[in-house]
Formats: structure tokens, sequence, C-alpha cells
């Protein structure tokens, strides 16, 4: 696959740049999040809230106000309103609270990444202190460059986002031609490059950026 998921994989780690109609789960507002988690607990409780409701949690007035809030989650992917029926909102079966794999990372030579969604994690298996799901992302990791430090073909890699690391880190890497690649941070001397954790491959001396910085790997048997 092309430029876009590097593109859309930027756009989740930056919250700063747009690429396009973006029709994957994008990140909520404080107070969408506040809109979302109100109406989730109201329909698990048995009855979807009503607009005045929804305003009341919110301490707004403006039906109008409320109606933009939904009618951003609903452009968000997160819930539909059935009808005009006051109560007639329904939450689609995405796990907000997942940790999405966004796609597949190379642990052999650079490849590009792919574009869609293969799945969600559950931040409850992890130990992330105290992170939040907004500061975490989660790969698929193919090839075996990176054996040598335990992380295999097939594994999901999790990381941090960030756009630095220390020496000897394991970072995830933008290449140039949106080349994505799991390896090791290494710095000798002035110049700075990735390293694989196995000696069948060679460094890679190219330019690059650090979108994250490994905090586990998940897998299963």
């Amino acid at each position: 696959m092309s430029g876009p998921f590097c593109l859309y994989l930027i756009f989740l780690l930056t919250s700063t740049q747009m690429c396009g109609s973006i029709l994957l789960m994008e990140e909520l507002t404080p107070k969408q999040e506040k809109v979302l988690k109100f109406i989730r607990e109201r329909i698990e409780g048995g009855l979807a809230p009503t607009i005045r409701e929804i305003g009341g949690e919110l301490g707004v007035r403006s039906t109008g106000t409320v109606r933009d809030y939904l009618k951003a989650l609903a452009q968000k992917g997160y819930l539909k309103r059935k009808s005009k029926l006051s109560r007639a909102i329904e939450l689609f079966d995405m796990p907000k609270r997942g940790i999405p794999v966004l796609g597949v990372i190379p642990a052999g030579r650079p490849s590009e990444a792919y574009e869609h969604i293969q799945g969600y994690i559950n931040p409850d298996d992890l130990f992330l202190g105290r992170l939040s799901m907004n500061d975490v992302f989660a790969l698929r990791v193919k090839g075996e460059s990176m054996i040598e430090a335990g992380i295999n073909d097939g594994d999901i890699a999790v990381l941090k986002k960030q756009k630095t690391a220390d020496n000897g880190a394991i970072i995830a890497a933008l290449l140039e031609d949106n080349e994505v690649t799991l390896k090791k941070l290494k710095q000798k001397g002035r110049e700075i490059f990735l390293e694989a954790a196995n000696r069948n491959y060679p460094p890679i001396h190219k330019e690059f950026s650090i979108i994250g910085k490994l905090i586990t790997i998940i897998r299963k048997y």
C-alpha cells in the first residue's frame, strides 16, 4: 500500500495533520468523551438519554449544542441516531477502550505498512501505568530482524507515541518513502542509525523519524 496509511498514522500521533477524508475512528475531545460515556452508561442501564438529558449532564441548555456533539460522534463512527425519536441513539459495537492495531510493522527489511485496522487490543491485558489510550498504538510485527530481542513474526508491538528515545531503545521508525520498521535506535559518535536484533540483518543508515517507543509485546500461542 502507499502513503495514506502512514499519513493516517502521523495524524494519530500528532493530532495536528490532516490527510483527506479519514473514515477510521478518530480521537475525541474531552466533551465528546463525556457525552459518549454518559450515553453508554444510560444505554447499559436500559434506556438511551434524550437530548435534554445529555444537555443537563453537560450543563448546557442549548439542544443545538447537544445535536452538534451527537453529529460529531456519528461522523467519527461511534454512534448513529436511528430516527428523529428522542431516545433513538445506537452505539456501534466498536471497543473505544481498545488500542487499535493499525497494521503491519516490518521487523525484517523495511517495507510499507498496511492501511486498515486489523483489530483492537484490550488495555486491561497490559500494564500501561499512567498512560492513557491516546498515548499508545499497536502494530503487528512482520519479519525476523528482532528475534534476538525476543520479538517474533506475528507479535503485536504496543508503542508509546513519542518523537525521541534513548540510545538502545526499540522504536518504530518512519523512513523515507513512507516505510515503517521496528528497530533499535543506536548512536555512535554523531551518527544515529537503526540496528536489527538479528546478526543476519545489516544496520539501516537512512533518514528517519521516531514515531513511537516499544513498551510491550503481546504474543498469542
